[in-house]
């Protein structure tokens, strides 16, 4: 199974390849998105929102194996996109190294050129949600 680290410095190639093309990029995220599961209607309710972002996230989490599998929607293409990322590096880890982990692709990638302030703030409300699903899972194991 690849490790987080190992996820995100395939995306860090990924990304590396468009040259930092912002039109290219946002292109890209915008089809990462377009690539995820859609949440079944069942999940998509108010307390699957993410709390923190301007457009509607749901994101929905359990155990499968010991490993926290998250699924995610969104009602738009590029924040889809980016919850995308975050689900392809989360899903299907332990409920400690998602709560250890060192999320730096972003940084990287250089995402703050191509979102703004809100999605920025928006991002890290996802990060948040999803390492408080991690730590709930963590609480039922033990």
């Amino acid at each position: 199974m690849a490790t987080i680290n190992s996820i995100q410095e395939e995306i860090i190639e990924d990304f590396g390849m468009l040259d930092g093309d912002m039109e290219m990029t946002i292109g890209y995220v915008m089809e990462l998105g377009t690539k995820l599961s859609e949440l079944p209607a069942e999940y998509q309710t108010d307390e699957n929102i993410v709390k923190g972002c301007q457009s509607k996230v749901w994101l929905h989490a359990k155990m499968k194996d010991d490993k926290v599998v998250f699924e995610a929607d969104s009602n738009t293409a590029i924040t889809k996109g980016l919850v995308s990322l975050l689900v392809r590096i989360l899903s299907n880890q332990t409920p400690d190294d998602i709560l250890n982990a060192d999320l730096y692709f972003h940084k990287k990638i250089g995402m703050n050129r191509f979102i703004g302030t809100q999605r920025s703030n928006g991002f890290a409300a996802m990060i948040k949600q999803m390492q408080i699903y991690a730590l709930a899972m963590k609480a039922k194991i033990n």
